[in-house]
């Protein structure tokens, strides 16, 4: 039905006839000679109908927008002066000396070529097949098939092998909700969609299979964001027999090799390295955006004793932080910047964003501006500036409260911030956190929960204090971070049964539970394990970062809403009601309202 693709017809095709299809991206009549943008995978091309061929320029009058056209034509030159060179096909157009209308449309409910923020989200999901028509998102799904091609050369390169782990699994705890599955044939008992291969993987370790690999749907029933679905695709990975630098060490060598094949970018080589503390205490993030250069710096020390009840209460509690952040020329904020700066913070639970503006350091606190200055001695001004290391014109902000409200708010003010400003340095920062802690306690239940999972083995020195003390034990767990998101993690597992058992004990995790969940992989380590680890990307997110999009919906082909939906097929749905009788369900509504008695 073609010869060409609309978007490769270039100034090599001079003088050559060529046959073509695809969509009408815009319609022109000039006056007597209509000009039609044809589109179609690879990009669109001018057609331009003359009235001299009088067939195809009457057909040519009744095309409209989205029309799906077969054209003959000749390659000729664009007139000078109306090339485009923004586009391949911008030095060419092509003269139609035959035209078919293939199929009309109906006019679309919005511009294909308008930009995201000019159609609402839930207009585009709804007419998802429109919307992937536009040459933005074709462009998207482009990349992500070269970013899967790219990533499974590599594996393959390197003896992975893709094997295959089941859909329909068993529901396990210490993650997010899974997605159940009824099962007809075993009355009462459900599947779970897998949040991971994590426990197959391990036992195609303990199968011999060596170093696996698998691109692999995955499922969770949790709240949703930007960077969340509840089905997503990761690139799931594990080996044995390698440590966790030779581990590391592939992988990164794997997305240096992505980043120069697909976007020809060199990342630094090697990555740089950062423990979960330093990580924590410097940026409040276990995913620092290295491109922002702001820093916290702690000053509990600072306000021990200041009678500002505000600092010297959290100075004083070991669950508490008071940490002080130095933005330089941010003297150049106006109040009502600094108020929605506060606004922010507020989000995160602080109750509130101290500040001292540094007009002329050399004056000492009479070249200072704040509401706080009047509550600190001089000598813990001067050490403030000291070691924030602010000058004239900066500006320092403080958070004091609980460690976590710290970190969360002055972290995300740091990212805001550095966007803002404009004080982004380079384009790609890539980052591994290391040196995880292995729980992380609850005060709600009273217990404590796996950091990443509990088959992820603490470092050796650290088995004893699964026992005597949780808390201090820190895990052989690895992420890695590009530009302030987390795009793959992973960890060493626990292949030796009783190091797994102590690690369920602390989780106050039964014999009897552990044996019920986990039976078929605690009797599975009892025959030869070998020692193994591995790690999981997250596709859609490093899609997204790769090409720009705002979100991962716009780099999946057929994403659900915030509110896990789909618009374009209306799921989920209701079933027949024989259908649930089947399954053994039964569905309780919620009940209607009742109208109020007047």
């Amino acid at each position: 039905m073609r010869t060409h693709y609309c978007g490769q017809v270039t100034e090599f095709n001079l003088d050559h006839e060529v046959e073509l299809a695809g969509w009408v991206h815009r319609r022109r009549d000039h006056g007597g000679v209509i000009f039609v943008d044809l589109r179609d995978r690879e990009g669109l091309v001018q057609v331009v109908f003359d009235p001299d061929y009088a067939e195809a320029f009457k057909i040519a009058e009744a095309v409209r927008n989205e029309y799906v056209l077969k054209v003959r034509g000749k390659v000729r030159p664009r007139p000078a002066g109306t090339e485009n060179p923004n586009l391949p096909t911008g030095k060419v157009e092509v003269l139609a000396l035959q035209l078919e209308i293939l199929n009309r449309s109906e006019p679309p409910p919005f511009q294909l070529d308008s930009d995201d923020e000019d159609v609402s989200e839930e207009v585009r999901l709804r007419y998802r097949y429109l919307d992937l028509r536009r040459p933005e998102m074709h462009n998207r799904l482009r990349l992500r098939s070269r970013v899967s091609k790219a990533i499974r050369n590599y594996l393959d390169a390197e003896g992975f092998m893709d094997v295959e782990t089941p859909m329909l699994t068993r529901a396990t705890p210490e993650g997010a909700r899974d997605y159940l599955v009824p099962s007809r044939t075993h009355p009462g008992h459900f599947f779970a969609l897998p949040q991971s291969p994590q426990l197959f993987k391990q036992l195609l370790m303990i199968a011999g299979v060596d170093r696996y690999y698998q691109i692999v749907r995955c499922f969770r029933d949790e709240d949703l964001r930007a960077d969340r679905q509840p089905e997503f695709t990761q690139v799931d990975i594990e080996t044995s027999f390698l440590s966790e630098e030779q581990i590391m060490g592939l992988m990164e060598g794997m997305i240096r090799e992505l980043f120069a094949e697909v976007l020809q970018e060199a990342l630094p080589n090697p990555f740089p390295r950062m423990t979960y503390a330093e990580a924590m205490r410097r940026y409040g993030s276990d995913k620092p955006d290295l491109r922002v250069p702001l820093e916290l710096v702690d000053v509990d020390d600072l306000m021990k004793a200041v009678e500002f009840k505000v600092f010297s209460g959290p100075a004083n509690d070991p669950k508490c932080r008071v940490a002080a952040m130095r933005l330089p020329k941010g003297g150049e904020l106006s109040r009502s910047q600094i108020d929605e700066y506060t606004k922010f913070v507020g989000i995160y639970g602080a109750k509130g964003l101290a500040y001292i503006k540094v007009n002329d350091k050399a004056k000492g606190r009479d070249g200072l501006q704040s509401p706080i200055l009047k509550f600190l001695p001089d000598d813990v001004i001067a050490a403030i500036l000291e070691r924030t290391q602010a000058e004239d014109g900066d500006l320092v902000f403080f958070g004091a409260d609980k460690t976590k409200v710290v970190n969360e708010a002055l972290g995300a003010l740091r990212i805001k911030l550095g966007h803002d400003l404009g004080m982004l340095e380079g384009a790609w920062k890539p980052l591994w956190v290391v040196d995880f802690p292995m729980f992380e306690w609850d005060e709600k239940d009273n217990r404590w929960y796996s950091l990443h999972h509990p088959f992820t083995s603490p470092k050796e020195e650290h088995i004893d204090l699964l026992e005597s003390d949780p808390g201090a034990c820190l895990s052989r767990a690895y992420d890695m971070v590009l530009n302030g998101t987390e795009i793959g993690g992973g960890s060493m597992r626990i292949y030796r049964p009783q190091v797994q058992a102590n690690v369920f004990k602390a989780l106050d995790i039964s014999d009897e539970e552990a044996q019920d969940k986990f039976g078929f992989l605690l009797d599975a380590l009892k025959f030869g394990c070998p020692p193994h680890g591995g790690l999981a990307f997250g596709l859609d997110r490093l899609v997204m970062l790769m090409t720009g999009a705002k979100s991962i919906r716009d780099v999946m082909a057929f994403p659900k809403t915030q509110t896990a939906a789909d618009p374009l097929t209306q799921a989920p749905s209701e079933v027949a009601f024989e259908q649930l009788r089947e399954l053994g369900i039964r569905v309780n509504k919620p009940a209607k309202e009742q109208p109020k008695a007047e």
